[in-house]
């Protein structure tokens, strides 16, 4: 490491704020790595932004609100998070067999060029499947990513760096919600203009530039490997670790946060975008005369004489919802150096619980006033949204660097898995506001997983 990677020592006497001592060259890292988990959402997002234009399209232009086209959404959703888990298994591996700067360049490349190539998508199964390719980049480069930022960050500074680093997700959310916003609703390319969308994606592609030229591999891996090729027995990536007895309790409380956060992430947080379509949907009723009973026929030619109010309802709900989620990602880091790494999940899944009642009990049945929702949606995005953080704060505090990749990006896609079989099996089953109202117990239960786990705070990395 060079004088000028060097970072003040933190322990000085007093205590540090978080930025200090931090170098040039880590936030060159901080900057690389929240850029490519920025575009890692955006390429997710962007297909949620799209999928009431895109998939009717695809099935011979049906309504949005035809029962075929959720169906297909849904098993769009599935590929992405089973792809997910894949790719971020695989690649979190690679990056400790090959190194963190070179496995997050392939999954760059990859997520970027799969998205751009949607937009020649034809048939349903095609958006399934580049779903698929998608998101086995986009779940390989958390994994690096998040393994990175923890290696290269003095230890004071760790847990809010990996918390801004998480939060760069929102930058995503709103570049997607952005694109729809002003792209979209506006269909300059008529019914096609999903795919100018997608073609986007391929911006990315860019980082890698910067990764070759300025990216190092971390001290801390390069230690690891050394001490793997004296010592068999501290070999890099070998997945059976996770399992032995030092790691196992780490690996099962990681899996099941995880798959608690990715679960409600799909079954509730992401209808908090739907409150103010919702209530669009209602005011172009009134303003059309149309009954609430009416037939769906009747309400559909409504709602597209008012489809661009009702789409920028629908991103603004979406970005009320992520603003309030990014606040609680970037203050994860925070609350958990003042609570500890198992008190903040306390803190976040107790009021996750509380807001989904809230939300899909009181406000939205009872047609809630349009000030009272865009009040409610960022404490709502706060509390539901916020836990996901800690998966980058806290994982990487669980293993040795040999396994870092390799158990954080197992734990956190390994969720993905959980996510993708409650969409396939679970939620169909339920109408979306009444599957995110079933979400308050699951918070619940994480409450207990978090608070089985080991507390990391103010610990260094293991070796």
């Amino acid at each position: 490491m060079s004088e000028n990677e060097k970072a003040a020592p933190a322990d000085s006497g007093t205590p540090q704020s978080w930025y200090q001592g931090v170098t040039n060259y880590q936030w060159l890292v901080l900057f690389v790595c929240s850029a490519g988990w920025m575009f890692d959402i955006f390429e997710g997002q962007i297909f949620v932004a799209s999928m009431r234009d895109a998939m009717p399209q695809l099935l011979g232009g049906v309504s949005a609100d035809d029962p075929e086209v959720a169906r297909w959404n849904n098993y769009s959703f599935s590929s992405f998070l089973f792809g997910g888990a894949i790719g971020g298994v695989f690649f979190g591996w690679l990056s400790d067999k090959w190194g963190r700067s070179k496995t997050m360049i392939v999954t760059i490349l990859f997520y970027s060029i799969f998205t751009s190539v949607t937009a020649l998508a034809q048939e349903p199964w095609h958006m399934v499947a580049l779903r698929f390719l998608v998101a086995m980049g986009v779940g390989g480069e958390w994994a690096v990513a998040s393994a990175m930022v923890a290696e290269v960050m003095p230890k004071h500074s760790r847990p809010v760096m990996s918390s801004i680093f998480h939060a760069s997700s929102v930058g995503g959310t709103l570049l997607a919600a952005a694109v729809g916003f002003f792209i979209l609703a506006a269909k300059p390319w008529g019914d096609t203009t999903w795919k100018l969308g997608f073609l986007i994606g391929v911006v990315p592609a860019l980082l890698i530039l910067i990764i070759r030229w300025k990216m190092r591999e971390p001290e801390q891996w390069e230690k690891a490997k050394e001490k793997a090729s004296k010592d068999k027995s501290q070999a890099t990536g070998r997945m059976g670790d996770l399992f032995n007895a030092e790691n196992m309790r780490n690996t099962l409380v990681g899996v099941t946060l995880a798959t608690i956060g990715l679960v409600t992430f799909w079954g509730c947080h992401i209808y908090g975008k739907n409150a103010l379509l919702r209530h669009a949907q209602g005011a172009a009723l009134v303003a059309e005369g149309v009954a609430k009973d009416a037939p769906k026929e009747v309400k559909q030619v409504a709602f597209k004489k008012h489809e661009k109010s009702i789409k920028k309802a629908e991103m603004t709900s979406m970005t009320l919802n992520t603003i309030g989620g990014g606040l609680g990602l970037v203050l994860f880091g925070w609350i958990s150096t003042k609570l500890g790494r198992r008190g903040a999940f306390v803190f976040y899944h107790a009021g996750a619980a509380v807001m989904v009642v809230v939300m899909f009990k009181f406000l939205i049945p009872n047609g809630a006033s349009f000030n009272a929702l865009a009040i409610a949606l960022p404490i709502f995005g706060f509390l539901t949204l916020g836990m996901h953080a800690g998966y980058a704060v806290y994982f990487p505090e669980l293993y040795p660097t040999r396994l870092r990749g390799t158990g954080t990006g197992f734990c956190f896609n390994m969720g993905r898995v959980g996510s993708a079989l409650y969409l396939m099996f679970v939620a169909t089953r339920w109408a979306p506001d009444q599957a995110a109202l079933y979400m308050a117990p699951i918070y619940i239960v994480g409450i207990f997983v978090a608070l089985a786990g080991p507390e990391t705070r103010g610990s260094e990395l293991k070796e």
